[in-house]
């Protein structure tokens, strides 16, 4: 199969594994649920699917000759999203909204009941070394630290947000090595740019007053849905498109509804208010120190920069919002 990616270009995918796993209705399902949860309204034609940041994961990983399991795991590690990714969050009780955590938190169990473990096991790959994120250091790290994840979706969304050229990003990608399970840059000053635009990102996009808003907006719409029975828990673990059209009938007779509509669409103004707010929220926030070479020696970003250990403080910890809408 050839597959072409905005950020690696063509690749021809010829693990039948892979091919196996790519065409499974689970990763498919992906196709059709928004990245950052429902950013279109307030980011026009800045949205691409979970589908296409799985494959690009999986690609970054193959191009930087990660074992055949790593890169499975890369591959499925967004297939227990749910409709409107972390938007979740803001939905149940059981998902966090200053760790964006649900998702994680059921990926297991998610993964076990689907027909992945079925595949694996048609190729001999044990399902539960590759649930197992201890064996993939490349795939998976705790902030501050760089993985193939972050950068994935952090050099996606720089392209589709206008941020980076498709030469500065490959720039970014030529200075970028994998040592000891490490992702390392080759030279501080690649180090320092990445991290920097990574700040960007998160401050103006993943964590800004925007997606505090559409978290919020949402999630109080499809809270409103699952209690007025439109929708039920299980409708949320379909797609975006299907929520949105099973519910999408009851807008006209229903004012409150409509109301929540139209405020996760964008069409009613809002503004950060802590002292006249109709609502709370909190949203995640990601900040990186990776590891780059300097003065002939492995250092983060933050040894180098004093400066840097200033901003890891402050933007590791979540956004607080307090929104007031028009009406």
């Amino acid at each position: 199969m050839n597959y072409n990616d905005r950020i690696y270009g063509n690749t021809d995918i010829i693990e039948p594994v892979i091919l196996d796993l790519i065409n499974c209705q689970t990763l498919q399902r992906l196709k059709n649920i928004d990245q950052a949860g429902y950013f279109e309204p307030h980011f026009p034609g800045t949205s691409y699917s979970r589908f296409e940041h799985s494959v690009g994961v999986y690609l970054l990983l193959k191009n930087y000759n990660a074992s055949i399991e790593e890169q499975i795991a890369g591959l499925i590690h967004d297939v227990s999203h749910s409709a409107f990714s972390h938007c979740i969050d803001y939905v149940l009780d059981v998902g966090s909204q200053k760790k964006h955590n649900h998702q994680d938190n059921i990926f297991d169990e998610f993964v076990r009941k689907s027909e992945i473990p079925g595949i694996l096991k048609k190729y001999n790959f044990d399902i539960n070394y590759i649930l197992d994120d201890n064996n993939f250091p490349l795939k998976e790290k705790n902030l501050p630290d760089l993985c193939a994840d972050r950068i994935d979706y952090s050099l996606r969304s720089a392209i589709l947000f206008g941020e980076m050229k498709q030469i500065e990003i490959q720039n970014i990608l030529n200075n970028l090595i994998v040592e000891n399970n490490d992702w390392i840059f080759k030279n501080f000053e690649t180090a320092q740019i990445y991290s920097k635009l990574f700040l960007k990102i998160n401050t103006k996009y993943y964590s800004g007053l925007p997606s505090a808003v559409m978290f919020t907006t949402v999630g109080n719409y499809l809270r409103y849905a699952l209690l007025q029975k439109y929708i039920s828990e299980s409708d949320l673990y379909t797609d975006d498109k299907t929520v949105l059209f099973k519910i999408e009938p009851y807008l006209k007779n229903d004012e409150k509804l409509q109301l929540l509509f139209d405020r996760m669409n964008n069409k009613i103004g809002f503004k950060n208010n802590p002292d006249d707010y109709d609502g709370e929220v909190f949203c995640k926030s990601r900040v990186i120190d990776p590891y780059c070479y300097y003065n002939n020696r492995t250092q983060r970003v933050s040894d180098i920069d004093i400066n840097w250990k200033d901003v890891l403080q402050k933007e590791s910890e979540s956004k607080h919002y307090f929104i007031k809408f028009d009406k």
